[in-house]
């Protein structure tokens, strides 16, 4: 297995005679995936070396084989400090301080994420598997797809994953979904997480989600893939934590820290980066009113307060330290006792055996994040009392708080009850301490970092199994048309088959879209084109629109040699006497009285949306009910949107497409895709060619086969080989069609 992170689990340090030595990493990833690597055969780590420069050379450590990444100082600022931790970090931590956008960033954070994919890609074995980490590097699994499609992707997100609201603030905000897409499994610390990343895909790139599988569509000729979404809380080694605290120089360690502290009668811990997700400022809030007011004697009791140095060329995380450091030192002054500290403050790392005393020594430990992704000091502190002593005050905004139930639960953006919490930890009974521990430690102790690893991995190993050792195709980006000389040769090419089968998208291919629907006017020669080609040997030509069947044939008056399929394949018309009707099974698509019912609710229940926001309209179609937001005023259409997408997660067993201004909900399942596949049968077509617009038409992209055709009118990513600008361009691809097979004949 390789591992892709940001850092090796390995820092460089120079000895006295100048040789370097590599130690281990603090960080938390590095803390939760050591022993996990140590499990692994022939496990390899990709990761920055931690500084700017030149890379070293692979090297051995630890059992492992390490491959440093390169990152300039430029790196350092703009992918790192800058996009990773000034744009990403806030914005997906709830906004508690702004995010700073900058185009730079991004730029540099492509640059990055690509280089550690350049360097993973050729480390993994045949079929093996490669595992991606967090936030730094959530373009990496697409970019090794593109290298590697033989290997299978995992992609693990240690912090939390923001509501769609917050997530569509971001820029490229939709290269970072596809970019994660690349996983063939997508891990989040909470079940929350995970369904904002679904809703994030549903909204933003409008790909079918069924539960939390997510079709992608394939590029070129690869198939559509399934994409799980899950939820694997990570957690520790929770046994070797434990077991030392049976060292007997740790416990002494313990007892020691409480006589330096003058042997008050409880000690309150807090241990945290100094990060402003953190809460470090609100806990120290509370501690100072508690001991303004009276209720905490300092003679009494000691606060900790250890905050690890992080990020410092960050100016968020600069003001932060100022402003932690000015408060304990007020509150030092105006209330520690003669040679005690009220606020013993700790800028600096400890290492683990100095953590494990000073978790052994304190009574109460404050966990009190703002956000938190999951926080494993909560766990750590739980395996390192064995003795069934001890508080833990837990956020309810960690992840932790998920599992850890029997934890004093606190909001700490609300100070009182903050203080409340403080003061019954403080005075809760050791019966009812042990009983609240035991419950805690049977839950970290029995779902510890290996099983976190073991249900990740084997949920990966039984994913599809990887395509062979395939040429990646390519995906168009960005909104540049293709040369008219490639489009020619594409054409050209296409019209020499035997037997061809043309379809088409209607509203923005063949008639620009309007606000009206009912006022659309298609472009006379392109439907005249296509009439022609119908009647050439050896041509089958179709419409497939979302439009319900009877729209689409009141506005293309079509002759019976075309087909016509309406609601996204759901509905079809009168086939062509020389078409294999029989390959069309249309059983799959009958409305049952479950089906009927169910289509009834959902309408009913867009309605309801569409009257919370005027100038959205609901469309009923025989199998499907449509939510348009084009004509919605102002924010309208967007939180009509965000509404009936929020109500589709309520609904696992429809179909729910996101289009242009659109949401549609069938209680019949199919697609283009499948229509387009089915009508390809049909008529024995030896290669097809579809014009298409929307995001709903990436399943026929998708579809792709050697001699197939795309065309992607507009602009957006597609899986379409080529793209042409808009309605016009459709009608000169259909005339010159016609041109080229009437001259083949």
């Amino acid at each position: 297995m390789v591992v892709v992170a940001n850092r090796l689990p390995v820092d460089s340090r120079t000895l006295p005679d100048g040789a370097t030595e590599w130690v281990t990493s603090p960080g938390g990833l590095v803390t939760a995936m050591e022993s996990v690597m140590r499990t692994v055969d022939s496990g390899a780590w990709v990761g920055w070396a931690g500084a700017p420069g030149e890379a070293p050379a692979p090297f051995e450590a630890d059992g492992m084989s390490l491959y440093p990444v390169r990152l300039e100082q430029e790196d350092v600022e703009r992918y790192y400090e800058g996009y990773s931790n000034a744009t990403l970090w806030p914005l997906y931590h709830d906004v508690i301080v702004d995010p700073e956008f900058h185009r730079g960033w991004w730029d540099s954070y492509l640059a990055a994420n690509r280089r550690f994919a350049e360097a993973a890609a050729p480390v993994a074995a045949p079929g093996g598997t490669i595992w991606v980490h967090d936030y730094q590097l959530q373009l990496v699994p697409r970019m090794i797809r593109d290298k590697r499609s033989d290997v299978r992707i995992g992609f693990f997100n240690h912090i939390p994953f923001p509501s769609v609201e917050l997530f569509s603030q971001l820029p490229k905000r939709n290269s970072i979904l596809r970019g994660l897409l690349g996983a063939d499994l997508l891990g989040f610390q909470r079940e929350s997480d995970t369904l904002n990343f679904v809703a994030a895909v549903r909204k933003l790139l409008g790909y079918h989600v069924d539960g939390t599988t997510i079709s992608v569509p394939g590029i070129g000729a690869a198939p559509v893939r399934e994409v799980q979404a899950r939820t694997f809380p990570i957690s520790i080694d929770s046994a070797t934590v434990s077991e030392l605290t049976e060292d007997s120089a740790i416990r002494a360690r313990a007892e020691e820290l409480r006589r330096d502290l003058g042997d008050p009668e409880r000690i309150v811990l807090g241990v945290d980066r100094l990060d402003y997700t953190k809460g470090i400022r609100h806990r120290l809030k509370a501690w100072g009113e508690l001991l303004d007011d009276g209720s905490i004697d300092p003679h009494d009791t000691v606060m900790i307060q250890v905050a690890t140095p992080s990020r410092e060329r960050v100016e968020a995380y600069r003001q932060l330290r100022d402003e932690v450091e000015l408060t304990v030192g007020r509150i030092n002054g105006e209330h520690a006792p003669l040679g005690r500290p009220a606020v013993s403050y700790q800028h600096h790392s400890f290492d683990r055996r100095e953590m494990t005393a000073l978790f052994m020594a304190a009574d109460v430990v404050l966990v009190t994040a703002l956000r938190d992704g999951m926080n494993l000091v909560a766990k750590e502190y739980v395996a390192s009392r064995p003795d069934l002593q001890g508080v833990l005050v837990l956020s309810e905004f960690a992840g932790a708080a998920d599992e850890l139930r029997a934890a004093v639960l606190v909001n700490p953006h609300d100070i009182d009850e903050l203080k409340a919490a403080i003061l019954r930890a403080l005075a809760m009974p050791a019966e009812e301490q042990e009983e609240a521990m035991r419950s805690l430690r049977h839950q970290v102790m029995e779902n510890d970092v290996q099983a976190w690893a073991h249900d990740f991995l084997q949920q990966l190993e039984a994913m599809h199994t990887p395509a062979g050792d395939t040429a990646p195709a390519v995906l168009l980006t960005g909104d540049a048309n293709s040369a008219p000389e490639e489009v020619e040769v594409a054409l050209r090419d296409f019209t020499a088959m035997p037997r061809l089968l043309i379809a088409s998208d209607f509203d923005g291919v063949l008639a620009p879209i309007v606000d009206d629907r009912d006022a659309v006017v298609p472009d006379g020669e392109a439907l005249a084109a296509l009439r022609e080609l119908s009647d050439l040997p050896g041509v089958a030509v179709a419409l497939v629109s979302g439009r319900s069947l009877a729209d689409l044939d009141r506005h293309t008056t079509m002759p019976s040699s075309v087909v016509l399929v309406g609601s996204h394949g759901a509905e079809v018309g009168a086939l062509p006497p020389w078409m294999q009707a029989e390959v069309l099974d249309k059983s799959a698509l009958a409305m049952t009285p479950q089906k009927e019912e169910q289509l009834a609710e959902i309408t009913r229940t867009l309605r309801r949306i569409a009257r919370a926001h005027p100038g959205t309209e609901v469309e009923t179609k025989p199998t499907a009910a449509v939510l348009h937001t084009r004509s919605a005023k102002g924010r309208g259409g967007l939180n009509a949107t965000e509404a009936a997408l929020e109500y589709a997660m309520t609904l696992p067993e429809v179909t729910v497409t996101p289009g242009k201004e659109v949401v549609e909900f069938a209680v019949v399942h199919t697609s283009k895709g499948a229509a387009i596949e089915a009508l390809s049968r049909a008529s024995a077509a030896d290669a097809w060619l579809y014009l298409g617009d929307d995001v709903t038409d990436e399943s026929v992209f998708a579809e792709l086969g050697e001699h197939d055709l795309g065309l992607k009118v507009g602009g957006g990513d597609t899986a379409a080989r080529l793209r042409i600008a808009d309605t016009d361009a459709v009608r000169e691809v259909l005339q010159r069609l016609l041109h080229l097979r009437a001259d083949e004949r």
